[in-house]
């Protein structure tokens, strides 16, 4: 599952459990903080709970976790970071005051009622393509390597061989 379709996920949960005025935005590509975030508004702290709660709960059963959470004490704000995408979830005063949805206006604002893929993905799915990455990456690195080892021997062989040529020269 791609992080679109994650954070398309997060912000269904978000409506089922009767978030309000829900905004996903795309920001890939603009950002360097990520590439999408979702701004939602609560009506109350137990409500702002719930609805942090059921995306949090749903997503770990994908093996989707959190990297990093703050306002846990907050009754009017907390953001739940998933790496990719961030989850703003405040009451409507906060939203008001902080403003994240003109802070953010120059992304595009996603539909995330609908569908972004026919395939959904499962545990067992992702754990295989998390896993391959690493290896592919030391793969990649370790050729990378190998290439530059070799050039750096070619030019310290050229430099060895006009060396000698200009020493037999004299």
């Amino acid at each position: 599952m791609n992080t679109k379709e994650l954070v398309c996920l997060a912000a269904r949960l978000a409506d089922e459990k009767k978030a309000e005025n829900i905004q996903v935005i795309d920001l890939k590509g603009l950002s360097s903080l990520c590439d999408f975030v979702m701004i939602m508004t609560a009506t109350s702290k137990p409500h702002l709970e719930a609805v942090e709660e059921e995306i949090s709960k749903k997503l770990k059963e994908i093996g989707v976790y959190k990297t990093n959470r703050d306002g846990a004490d907050s009754l009017q704000w907390r953001v739940s970071d998933y790496g990719s995408f961030l989850v703003h979830i405040m009451t409507q005063e906060a939203r008001d005051f902080y403003a994240l949805d003109k802070i953010f206006s120059f992304g595009d604002i996603i539909d995330y009622t609908k569908p972004t893929s026919k395939k959904t993905a499962t545990k067992k799915t992702i754990a295989r393509k998390t896993a391959k990455k690493p290896a592919a990456k030391k793969i990649a690195k370790k050729t990378a390597t190998k290439k530059l080892v070799a050039k750096k021997k070619a030019t310290v062989k050229k430099t060895a061989k006009k060396s000698i040529k200009t020493t037999k020269k004299k």
